[in-house]
């Protein structure tokens, strides 16, 4: 027995953040039960879970039915790819939570704007499932490394194709992340060369997040 990990598992009824400790899980799910009226009123069985669901917070929810809908019942058979983020806070304290980094089923990066505090909220990026194999670590997908956005990227014709630019809702989330950090929205658009957010290319959408972030600093 050469695995650490058995010696950290908590003894509980739910999978735990501290189950992921060093680690990410690629999971199936088999069904979900809900119960209103309960704290975690989300409980997703997966393949393997031993009989400790995933409870789901209510920010991955979100995430959840912003990619599938609402409809639980369609989940199943559906995959996604979850990692422990220290940085997730209980009563004031970072004890670390569960937190989706990759999904099945969505073509695309999908970015919305999550509740972090009542007066808070910043963008989360999930992507598709197909991204996981050799690719970004789970913690890429809040904060990817890339270099500083630049001059907008010409197609083979000099110009860029309007199906290339940034979608509203990736829009909106340079505007939240911009506005909770305190960074200007001019120095974005400064940076990347370009007079207004619609025009910035989707290729440069995470270099533009990862730029706000390293100008909060």
């Amino acid at each position: 027995m050469n695995d650490m990990h058995q010696t950290i598992v908590p003894k509980s009824d739910q999978l735990n953040a501290d189950d992921l400790i060093g680690r990410e899980m690629t999971i199936t799910i088999t069904g979900v039960d809900i119960k209103g009226g309960q704290e975690q009123p989300v409980s997703i069985h997966f393949e393997g879970d031993n009989g400790k669901p995933y409870k789901a917070c209510k920010s991955m929810c979100r995430v959840m039915v912003s990619a599938w809908g609402p409809d639980s019942k369609k989940y199943v058979g559906r995959s996604m790819t979850i990692y422990r983020d220290p940085k997730v806070k209980w009563g004031g304290m970072e004890v670390g939570g569960i937190r989706i980094s990759h999904m099945s089923d969505i073509a695309d990066d999908m970015t919305m704007a999550l509740t972090v505090t009542r007066a808070n909220k910043r963008p989360f990026t999930v992507r598709p499932i197909q991204a996981a194999a050799g690719g970004p670590s789970p913690k890429a997908a809040t904060a990817p490394p890339p270099a500083e956005p630049s001059g907008l990227p010409p197609d083979s014709a000099g110009a860029v194709a309007a199906t290339e630019f940034i979608s509203d809702e990736q829009a909106q989330a340079i505007r939240i992340a911009c506005e909770s950090s305190g960074v200007r929205i001019e120095r974005v658009l400064l940076a990347a060369k370009i007079k207004t957010l619609e025009s910035m290319p989707a290729a440069n959408f995470q270099r533009a997040m990862s730029y706000i972030e390293k100008a909060a600093k």
